[in-house]
């Protein structure tokens, strides 16, 4: 099973998400498409819709957005390394800046007394049912 680069050959939207692995199941991509988080070329998609080689695809899911454009198909799921080649992706990195402080623990402390997890509620602004 080798993937087909053919510039003639089209494929379902939701078929191809599934088969290059961004979707673990081809329902999950299906339901991406029916609730807009799936954009072929800047206009949103349903699942039928068929994609061609070159087309950019956003796919916007666990609140990061992949860009990617379709550079091959294939007929059933295969390994990821095969899956890696359907595509080139076009995701910018993250900001660190957008990232949150996670607090950590010394080493060799343990786990957190109730009253450390109250003071870390505290500090996270989590009001407690107790107070």
């Amino acid at each position: 099973m080798s993937p087909d680069f053919s510039p003639e050959r089209s494929q379902r939207i939701d078929l191809w998400l599934w088969t290059a692995r961004i979707f673990k199941t081809r329902s999950a991509a299906t339901t991406a498409c029916r609730g807009g988080h799936v954009h072929v070329d800047g206009q949103r998609v349903k699942a039928a819709q068929k994609v061609r080689i070159g087309d950019t695809v956003r796919v916007r899911k666990a609140g990061f957005e992949q860009i990617l454009v379709i550079r091959g198909f294939v007929d059933r799921r295969g390994p990821a390394s095969l899956a890696q080649q359907l595509y080139e992706d076009h995701t910018p990195a993250p900001d660190p800046a957008l990232r949150g402080f996670t607090p950590r623990r010394d080493k060799g402390l343990g786990r957190p007394t109730k009253k450390d997890r109250r003071e870390l509620d505290r500090l996270r602004g989590y009001r407690s049912s107790g107070q």
